[in-house]
């Protein structure tokens, strides 16, 4: 899953937004019902799950796959604060965190976020002193661009 660069959140155009794909059109439009579903051979015989999305499964090779739901629930896997911002379109927002949560039922999955402290809110909306490796939290969705065509993932730590 690509990106492009067109303003998510925080009223800045030039934040970074998916490129929606083919293979990960899916993912977008199960997000936008507030569903965390991940791809999966649809074989009997593998039923792998795998991302991000694409058409054949790297397991057993069969290009038959089906939308699994998940619990939306993980735990911190890793993260970074960056100090400048990655990008300058983010300077406003530094500092603020981007993640990678391991997902609580399908552990080898692995998704790149940020942890805020509501669905809408700034990057920068916890503090970084909050985030540890191994911090349980869940999937929160966010729509964003100017049109609000794109629904973003995001992350909330449990209590």
């Amino acid at each position: 899953m690509s990106m492009s660069s067109s303003g998510p959140d925080s009223g800045s155009d030039s934040l970074l937004l998916p490129v929606v794909d083919e293979d990960g059109a899916p993912f977008w439009e199960y997000a936008a019902r507030g569903e965390l579903r991940v791809q999966a051979c649809a074989s009997p015989a593998c039923g792998e799950l795998r991302f991000p999305p694409r058409p054949c499964c790297p397991h057993c090779g069969a290009f038959a796959s089906e939308w699994r739901l998940t619990s939306g629930r993980g735990r911190l896997w890793s993260y970074v604060v960056p100090h400048p911002p990655l990008l300058p379109a983010y300077a406003e927002q530094a500092p603020y965190n981007a993640v990678l949560v391991e997902l609580a039922d399908a552990p080898r999955i692995r998704l790149a976020g940020n942890v805020v402290a509501s669905p809408d809110a700034p990057l920068n909306s916890v503090d970084p002193a909050r985030l540890r490796i191994g911090a349980p939290v869940r999937a929160a969705f966010c729509p964003a661009g100017p049109d609000g065509s794109v629904t973003l993932v995001r992350w909330l730590l449990e209590r």
